[in-house]
């Protein structure tokens, strides 16, 4: 943030529909913010020459920084978290003239002076004046142009990304649809806000790979049409299957799976599981004397497996399954991309977790990837607290065309069963087709 040797600032007019009650307050706020040509008179106190170059502050805390954080929230606060402090510091303060926007925004450390120093004096200089740990406001002054509220903030640059955004972001809340909310990080509006957020007393957006606005939108729906207590969107389909297995399986733990599954899924059970350890049992999804077995002879973490099964559409029998592994402490985690929340309830027929690839029937348009693990709010935390640290996070656009193709979902899931019926049946007529995948069977002998 740097003060312009150039700080000339013509308010924009964006009273246009002054009738606008919100744009009346808008205005004001801009006037008070931004507002030009008062005729207080600023001492000077060097100079920085104005050719095109500016003046760069170094922001120090407020003196009383040290005093409102807790050993604890000066432990946990990150790069970030200790910037939204100085900003929240800086914000608490009615009035740019305060002893903590003083202390935040003025004050060239000796390197800066030093380059300052160096640089020519010309006719139209500004003079930047700050003092760390006293109540003096920054000083400036500009030939012909003296501005009593002259901050940092008072270059075209500055102006052109902070003016108006607070009006933006209050009106989002009265929007029909979802918002996209495109941010990386989140303000805390006061220095205590981010005390609270850092010793767990209060719960808030932080940084854009541990929550968004836009994504939770798209949790809490799954959740619901799942009937789960809690849902974490990723990347991709297959972002949600790894991270499940890798945050739910301990180094050396077992799992059971079955042979039909999808290909990528079983690269990663085959190859990269060894390697912390993790060996896998692998049966027939209709197999119910096999995973028995494979329970009693091995210490079983999780059974996981797709119903219906990608390519060839096997359905396993849920409630029987979670049953039996329930009985031997094994978790059970169901992938049910094909058969959608719609036409398959895994966590109503006794499954811990319910995964799937919202870039098929969830999405629906061919023009997002993302997954999504569904369960109880304890599993799903720990999956999200290991997502936390290995990413994969879902972008606000992608959630928010996850979002909407949610709400078509209904009626082409069910356009989908039917033409899918219609089409089996015709190929079952059909004197070329001697075997048919279909989950609906007809004629059972051209049925698998």
């Amino acid at each position: 943030m740097a003060v312009s040797s150039h700080a000339r600032l013509l308010s924009p007019t964006f009273d246009s529909r002054s009738s606008d009650p919100l744009l009346a307050v808008a205005s004001a706020h801009r006037r008070n913010t931004y507002g030009r040509f008062a005729h207080e008179p600023k001492s000077v106190k060097g100079t920085v020459a104005s050719h095109g170059l500016s003046s760069f502050p170094i922001f120090k805390f407020p003196p009383n920084f040290v005093r409102q954080l807790s050993n604890k929230a000066r432990r946990n606060c990150s790069n970030i978290g200790v910037a939204q402090v100085v900003a929240a510091s800086w914000s608490n303060n009615s009035s740019p003239s305060s002893s903590a926007a003083a202390a935040a925004a003025s004050a060239v450390n000796t390197v800066d002076a030093a380059a300052a120093a160096a640089v020519p004096t010309a006719s139209d200089a500004v003079a930047l004046e700050g003092c760390v740990g006293n109540n003096e406001s920054l000083k400036v002054e500009e030939k012909g142009l003296v501005d009593s509220r002259t901050s940092v903030f008072d270059s075209d640059g500055s102006v052109a990304i902070h003016a108006g955004e607070r009006f933006g972001r209050g009106r989002a809340d009265d929007a029909i649809t979802t918002p996209v909310v495109n941010t990386s990080a989140y303000f805390f509006k006061k220095t205590a806000d981010l005390i609270d957020f850092k010793e767990k007393r209060a719960v808030s957006f932080e940084y854009g790979r541990y929550g968004n606005p836009t994504t939770i939108v798209a949790e809490e729906k799954i959740s619901a049409l799942e009937g789960a207590e809690s849902t974490l969107i990723v990347a991709s389909g297959m972002c949600a299957s790894t991270m499940m297995l890798l945050a739910l399986v301990p180094a050396g733990g077992h799992i059971v799976t079955t042979t039909d599954c999808y290909r990528k899924t079983r690269i990663f059970i085959e190859t990269m599981l060894p390697k912390m350890g993790i060996t896998a049992t692998t049966i027939d999804p209709a197999d119910m004397n096999a995973l028995e077995v494979a329970l009693k002879e091995n210490n079983v973490s999780l059974f996981f497996t797709e119903s219906p099964t990608n390519p060839f559409l096997r359905c396993v029998d849920i409630k029987l399954v979670s049953e039996m592994c329930h009985q031997h402490g094994a978790l059970v985690c169901i992938d049910g991309t094909f058969a959608t929340p719609l036409n398959q309830k895994a966590l109503a027929l006794g499954a811990d977790l319910i995964l799937h690839s919202a870039t098929k029937y969830i999405g629906g348009h061919n023009d997002v990837l993302a997954g999504c693990i569904s369960g109880p709010l304890k599993l799903v935390s720990e999956i999200r607290n290991l997502h936390h640290v290995i990413g994969g996070a879902l972008n606000p656009n992608a959630a928010y065309l996850i979002i909407r193709g949610m709400k078509t979902m209904h009626l082409r899931v069910q356009q989908q069963n039917s033409s899918g019926l219609k089409m089996a049946r015709l190929l079952e007529a059909h004197p070329k087709v001697c075997h048919l995948i279909y989950l609906a069977a007809v004629h059972k002998e051209k049925y698998n």
